[in-house]
């Protein structure tokens, strides 16, 4: 609890001096954006295999800018399913070698990230690169229930690395890197197994954007 509150303070601070500095050529601009998103589970033991699989996210997206000096931040909405291929190992006993559950999730992803935009002298207007950087809050709305013994969480907190270009003002590529930071699976036990598991998500994300 205490991690999430620092997190809200740092993003809502940050949106806050944004807003009180000298705004009056601001950009405000809101579109759509869709992508792929891959995703890594890393447990705390290595009791599993598994396997990586792609997955696809889609949503709506805000953002704001401060022209002159290429500060700004963007929010979105987002639908994202997640999904890895695991490896039951025989450490579950009657569970067999090659059985593969597929852990398929679907959340609202909402993430909120600083950006920079670096405008180049001549071609500004045609291509900006930019840098982003904010936690992301992810809700399930998927079944929590993965099998009898692996559950998901409500709610999954991550910070997002990303980078990516602008091109004539309107169409956003980008591609950011997610460390999760709380747990997004949890293993619940086996008869007799007394072992306990945590996997937090590590995820790219790459996305195209067209802004109104």
């Amino acid at each position: 609890m205490k991690l999430l509150k620092s997190i809200i303070s740092v993003a809502l601070i940050a949106i806050i001096t944004l807003f009180s500095a000298n705004t009056a050529d601001a950009q405000i601009k809101f579109g759509l954006k869709a992508g792929a998103a891959i995703n890594d589970l890393k447990f705390d033991s290595d009791i599993f295999g598994k396997e990586n699989r792609a997955g696809f996210t889609g949503g709506l997206m805000l953002e704001f800018t401060v022209p002159l000096i290429g500060l700004g931040f963007d929010a979105s909405a987002m639908y994202v399913h997640r999904t890895v291929n695991m490896d039951n190992t025989e450490d579950f006993g009657s569970l067999a070698d090659e059985e593969i559950d597929d852990l398929g999730r679907d959340y609202i992803d909402i993430p909120i990230n600083l950006k920079y935009k670096l405008s180049l002298p001549g071609i500004g207007s045609v291509v900006k690169p930019f840098v982003t950087t904010g936690p992301s809050f992810a809700f399930l709305v998927s079944k929590k229930d993965v099998n009898n013994f692996i559950k998901n969480k409500s709610c999954d907190i991550a910070w997002n690395f990303g980078f990516g270009i602008e091109l004539f003002s309107h169409v956003q590529v980008a591609a950011s890197y997610g460390l999760g930071l709380t747990n997004s699976l949890e293993f619940v036990g086996l008869t007799g197994h007394k072992e306990s598991i945590e996997g937090k998500n590590r995820y790219w994300t790459v996305t195209a954007a067209y802004l109104f």
